[in-house]
């Protein structure tokens, strides 16, 4: 059984077809990239996964049960947490406690308890500030936790919106462009940064993202959307040359010099 699947799934926006009918398959273990040009529907997909937009038509299923009619909050509880193609931090807050936010959804303890400050509050709060320096320092931000979020250098900032997503304990990780504006070092390090977060916890990953080099190096399968609709999927192989793929990124100018090149 996939641990994500989507059937059907359309979403619109007035006369807009923003995912057209696109099935999809995920399975646990795995790290896969959905890539296509500018406009093709992939972020509006992970809002779809994640409940911030409902599709109109189809279904979304996820360790075997629906998402449909979730919150984002809901979901995330489920086990899917994401980061944001565009950086979404509490930046006059401090790095640690941008990753406690994380872990809001699995907090048991009730306001009362916090206000009466019982020994049950206390003890869940040690314990949270303790995993919360755990995956500051997983991600690489070691001894910053006291500063403000927006006091780190992008890369950095890249890396606490990781660590806040990890805090949810996720089954599964959506990552939109998560290498976007990073130097090729901290791209390198970032891609060895999710190949560990996948084998050393067990987490399944998804992500959007343009920089080719980080697809096809980290990716063990591709999925390929262009106007809202899947053109393609497979291997980083398969993907690369495959003429649909070439023609909805170069045009097809692009697919007719590769054939001719072929003869």
């Amino acid at each position: 059984m996939a641990l994500l699947e989507t059937i059907n799934i359309v979403k619109s926006f007035g006369g807009l077809t923003a995912i057209n009918r696109v099935n999809f398959q995920l399975e646990a273990g795995r790290i896969v990239s959905i890539i296509g040009p500018n406009g093709a529907g992939k972020t509006t997909l992970f809002n779809t996964l994640t409940g911030i937009y409902q599709p109109d038509q189809g279904q979304i299923n996820f360790n075997g049960r629906s998402l449909l009619g979730l919150r984002p909050d809901q979901i995330a509880k489920r086990g899917i947490s994401r980061t944001f193609q565009n950086i979404r931090l509490f930046g006059d807050i401090s790095v640690i406690e941008n990753i406690l936010i994380g872990m809001h959804v699995h907090l048991r303890q009730s306001p009362l308890d916090c206000l009466l400050h019982l020994p049950s509050f206390k003890k869940e709060e040690k314990d949270a500030e303790h995993k919360a320096v755990e995956l500051m320092h997983y991600v690489g931000l070691r001894g910053v936790g006291n500063e403000l979020a927006k006091n780190l250098p992008y890369g950095g900032q890249r890396r606490l919106e990781i660590a806040r997503a990890l805090a949810a304990e996720p089954l599964l990780l959506l990552l939109d462009e998560p290498a976007a504006g990073m130097n090729p070092q901290e791209t390198e390090d970032v891609i060895l940064l999710f190949r560990n977060i996948r084998d050393e916890k067990g987490i399944t990953i998804l992500l959007i993202e343009h920089d080719m080099r980080v697809v096809m190096n980290i990716s063990e399968h591709i999925c390929v959307m262009d106007y809202g609709e899947k053109i393609a999927e497979g291997t980083p192989a398969q993907i690369r040359a495959d003429a649909r793929v070439i023609e909805a990124y170069l045009g097809r100018g692009a697919v007719a010099a590769q054939h001719e090149a072929q003869r």
